[in-house]
């Protein structure tokens, strides 16, 4: 390797959290995940870090920020880009992501309406407020059979 290689490693975790957004702890959950590989260690087992890392660590950070679950992150890292069959998977991938954002914009705004129903409870004129009154009941209704148990309703990320 060339000593100015760009895939030379040089940084410690701190340089690369740095450089490319994402928390150490993350780096090294990504790294435990599989979606960054172990790479080259120091003789004191450092790990180091390359600039193909860094790029790698960003690009996870962007597809994150868009609120990509790792198994979508996963498949987009693995495309090239180069064959027609890359851009395929890539448009499938972020057409099912579409899809969970539609989703999740859906139950966002039956929340608006919810919380909006929830705020005309009360206007503070009261000598008790409306709105506690209102949570309290909704409390003690029975929960729905999706959440008895404790089962939580599953989140796409």
């Amino acid at each position: 390797m060339a000593l100015n290689s760009p895939d030379l490693p040089r940084w410690r975790i701190g340089e690369a959290a740095r450089r490319s957004g994402i928390a150490a702890a993350n780096i090294r959950y990504y790294e435990k995940e599989q979606l960054l590989s172990a790479g080259v260690r120091e003789d004191n087992q450092y790990r180091l870090y390359t600039d193909g890392d860094v790029h790698r660590l960003r690009f996870i950070r962007l597809c994150r920020a868009m609120d990509m679950s790792l198994d979508e992150v996963r498949t987009l890292l693995a495309l090239d880009g180069a064959r027609k069959a890359d851009c395929v998977a890539a448009r499938d991938t972020l057409d099912t992501h579409l899809g969970h954002v539609r989703e999740r914009l859906a139950e966002l705004q039956a929340l608006e309406h919810e919380l909006e129903h929830l705020r005309g409870q009360c206007d503070g004129t009261d000598s008790y407020c409306h709105i506690i009154e209102a949570l309290h009941a909704q409390a003690d209704e029975p929960l729905p059979e999706t959440l008895q148990g404790g089962a939580a309703t599953k989140r796409h990320v």
